[in-house]
């Protein structure tokens, strides 16, 4: 699995459809792009990655789950702490950095996750380039990886290349490991399904909307700023909203009084 090849070419066409494709909603101006690849992306998980996904759930006990999960979750770690310092949040790296350190060694390559006393982050590079100003893009439905956007696909690419799991030069067992890791993924997803089949008249938009939302609260480390809508502005030009001006003080013959400080 060549994640940079399969990337790189799904940016190349959702660039240049751009220009061309129209949808209601201005985040997602290649709507009906993306819920096509949705539509496969769909398709393959009812046949194959849901199912195994439920078979694993089944037959691996909970603790050897949360073993498996943290195992992966360690490799991630690091970029996550290459991330932080690309940041500046120095502190935060520097915990997060301790993690790795300590579930490497201590945890046993990080199937137990020993460095409690250290919160865990999320950071990636779709969220560095959010630190630094670069706004979402278009909303981008990748093939097989899901919700994304044009800026998040760029941080996935670049993510993948100092990877753990691309520098495995063995490449049946680093294939092994990809696979392991989705069916890991995806396992821990379907609990959450359920809440989506029952919440969602249009799975697409629910999905892309939470996906957005989701997005936005991480770059912002869970304090987007307050977004003004257009009835605001609205409001704002006929004034309403605003604090009224005093009426001005009438003498007894009928003129205005003169306002203080004015004559």
């Amino acid at each position: 699995m060549n994640v940079a090849r399969i990337l790189s070419a799904f940016l190349v066409i959702a660039l240049t459809g751009c220009a061309s494709t129209h949808a209601k909603n201005p985040a997602d101006p290649l709507e009906s792009l993306n819920r096509g690849i949705y539509q496969f992306n769909d398709g393959l998980d009812r046949a194959i990655a849901k199912p195994v996904a439920k078979g694993y759930g089944a037959i691996m006990p909970s603790f050897g789950k949360t073993m498996v999960n943290n195992f992966f979750s360690n490799l991630d770690d690091w970029l996550v702490t290459m991330n932080d310092l690309l940041q500046f949040k120095f502190l935060q790296a520097g915990s997060d950095g301790a993690r790795v350190v300590i579930n490497s060694t201590i945890g046993i390559l990080g199937f137990f996750d020993v460095a409690v006393g250290l919160e865990k982050h999320d950071e990636d590079f779709g969220q560095t380039l959010g630190y630094w100003g670069l706004g979402d893009g278009p909303y981008l439905m990748l093939p097989i990886f899901g919700p994304s956007s044009l800026r998040d696909g760029i941080g996935l690419l670049v993510d993948s290349q100092p990877s753990v799991l691309r520098r495995i030069e063995h490449i049946p067992t680093r294939n092994q490991l990809y696979v392991a890791k989705a069916i890991s993924r995806r396992e821990q997803l379907l609990d959450q399904e359920a809440v989506l089949n029952e919440a969602a008249v249009d799975r697409y938009e629910f999905i892309r909307d939470s996906y957005l939302l989701r997005r936005k609260s991480q770059v912002y480390d869970g304090n987007p700023p307050r977004e003004k809508f257009e009835d605001e502005f609205d409001d704002e030009e006929n004034g309403i909203g605003k604090k009224p001006e005093p009426a001005p003080a009438i003498r007894q013959n009928g003129a205005p009084a003169a306002q203080p400080g004015k004559q």
